[in-house]
């Protein structure tokens, strides 16, 4: 199958390319490339890409192939609070201009990152299937649910959406982000000695594993076409929803000579809630998620040891995305858009293949 993995640059896509390459796919990747150069220690990606911002895409970089796999937006809370209307017009306007396109030129699988934090304030008691109400309380939940709507009603005999609600995710990746909760607290108690919590510890968070979620995308783009058609997955594991509490202590035993620290108001999230991943497991039985938090932070703590990673550089901007994103801003490398400026372009463009747009450039 020939793929397209949008934002493929990311904290998931750079996984992703490489887990559908080695099981045989045909791989091209697109982003715009704000995170250019991010990585935890060395991380080279050969594989062919197009370097183009999500809302200009073509018809002509969509032809000929056979699914996508969109994971491109403005990736969390804190960004979509940097400017709301800007979340909206990439997670949404841009994504479904994207699956239109797509539809129209023949893409017949539409794999869709999308994300539990749709449901939002949703501590009802019990675990959420994918039929629990939503309830999303930040920009970047509520373009999730706008984009999950309407791809649901271009569904038909020539487009197949699948909606992939990723918990939040966790582990190693090449293009690590430091924004996420046991990425963070991993990363503090390692610079700091402090596992700092920022709430009262009581919200309850689902996680998974990045490697997880690529390998449940696989599943689902080898799947049965009818299988996944139009169909919601939560993407994770039941034994793996945590209150925030209990991610600082599994980073407490982990990693040597810290201790917990309640940094905040002491107020709790309104962000909570329990996950059921029950279809997921019935739909792919043999599908392996094979982390767990504790192993993650294991995992996260030999990776900062072995890159020494300081405060210095998890303050800063190469792993928080939106520290990222407000340096570029202040360089003048993007426009209040959002979109490069012609000086923020690399000007070597190299045609690879069939398609005039798949390029391979220097370095910014």
């Amino acid at each position: 199958m020939k793929v397209l993995v949008t934002g493929h640059d990311g904290y998931i896509g750079s996984l992703l390319t490489r887990i559908l390459a080695d099981d045989g796919h045909e791989v091209v990747g697109l982003d715009t490339f704000y995170f250019e150069g991010c990585t935890l220690g060395r991380h080279k990606d050969d594989s062919a890409y197009i370097r183009k911002d999500l809302r200009d895409v073509t018809p002509l970089d969509l032809a000929g192939f056979d699914a996508v796999c969109h994971l491109a937006a403005l990736s969390n809370d804190p960004l979509g609070d940097l400017r709301p209307e800007l979340t909206y017009d990439i997670n949404h306007t841009g994504s479904l201009c994207l699956a239109r396109l797509a539809k129209d030129v023949g893409v017949t699988r539409f794999v869709f990152s999308s994300s539990c934090s749709l449901y939002g304030s949703n501590d009802s008691g019990h675990p959420l299937t994918e039929q629990a109400r939503f309830c999303p309380l930040t920009p970047y939940a509520e373009s999730k649910v706008e984009l999950e709507h309407d791809l649901a009603a271009m569904a038909d005999d020539r487009f197949s959406p699948t909606y992939m609600r990723n918990c939040t995710a966790y582990g190693v990746s090449p293009k690590l982000r430091g924004d996420i909760v046991l990425n963070n607290l991993t990363a503090w108690a390692f610079t700091t000695g402090k596992v700092k919590i920022l709430s009262d510890g009581t919200p309850w968070r689902p996680l998974v594993h990045v490697e997880d979620i690529c390998r449940a995308f696989l599943a689902v783009l080898n799947a049965p076409r009818e299988t996944v058609h139009n169909e919601a997955f939560n993407i994770g594991r039941d034994d793996e929803n945590y209150q925030v509490r209990d991610l600082a202590e599994i980073v407490e035993r982990i990693v040597p000579n810290c201790e917990i620290e309640y940094a905040g108001d002491g107020s709790p999230d309104p962000r909570s809630y329990r996950v059921d991943f029950g279809k997921l497991t019935r739909t792919f039985p043999d599908l392996e998620l094979r982390w767990t938090a504790e192993k993650g932070a294991h995992e996260l703590y030999e990776a900062y040891r072995t890159n020494g990673l300081t405060r210095e550089q998890l303050e800063g901007d190469p792993y928080i995305r939106l520290n990222r994103l407000k340096r570029l801003i202040r360089e003048e490398r993007l426009d209040e858009s959002l979109r490069w400026k012609p000086v923020g372009v690399p000007a070597a463009l190299v045609p690879v293949g069939s398609m005039a747009e798949l390029i391979a450039t220097v370095g910014e």
